[in-house]
């Protein structure tokens, strides 16, 4: 690879980093074309990126980012996965890494908060922002509902007493 390509894919990486509110490093050892390729779609699919990098041009790439801190990480066959969604890189990283033992989560950043292994695991657990904001509007839905329903009960109550008094007006 000649310099200049060299400094382009920093400067890719350093963007990458810049755009992420969370990256993961992680080492895969084995892993095939195939696997590779299941796991660079899943990434996509979920909002996230994932790529294989060189360790010394990733730590030329993390200098002046938030991310910093994760340069020790870099040891061995390492690849990051980093997304906009605080939740969807660990996900599928560590869903992958349940399916196929060749990835390993190392550990990982979200913004200044250093994550190991087990942080990374954590946050995969959390459900995405798109399934709080869900939640969240069914909790507001829910009462607004219940409010409405209690209220028309009593006219409705109010209807059938005037419909029986009616009934038994023409009746007699």
């Amino acid at each position: 690879m000649d310099r200049a390509r060299k400094e382009e894919l920093v400067t890719e990486l350093n963007q990458s980093f810049a755009d992420a509110a969370l990256v993961v490093v992680t080492q895969q050892t084995g892993l095939t074309v195939a696997e590779s390729t299941d796991l660079r779609r899943r990434m996509r699919e979920a909002g996230a990126g994932y790529r294989v990098t060189k360790n010394r041009l990733a730590k030329l790439a993390l200098a002046g980012t938030t991310y910093e801190q994760i340069s020790d990480l870099f040891e061995g066959p390492t690849a990051i996965a980093y997304s906009a969604d605080p939740v969807a890189a660990a996900r599928v990283a560590v869903d992958f890494s349940k399916e196929n033992e060749k990835l390993v989560v190392v550990g990982g950043a979200m913004g200044d908060t250093l994550l190991d292994e087990s942080g990374v695991k954590a946050l995969a657990s959390l459900p995405s922002l798109d399934e709080l904001r869900g939640k969240l509007v069914g909790m507001l839905n829910t009462p607004a509902t219940r409010i409405a329903g209690v209220t028309q009960a009593p006219a409705g109550q109010l209807a059938r007493v005037f419909g029986a008094y009616g009934a038994q007006g023409e009746a007699a």
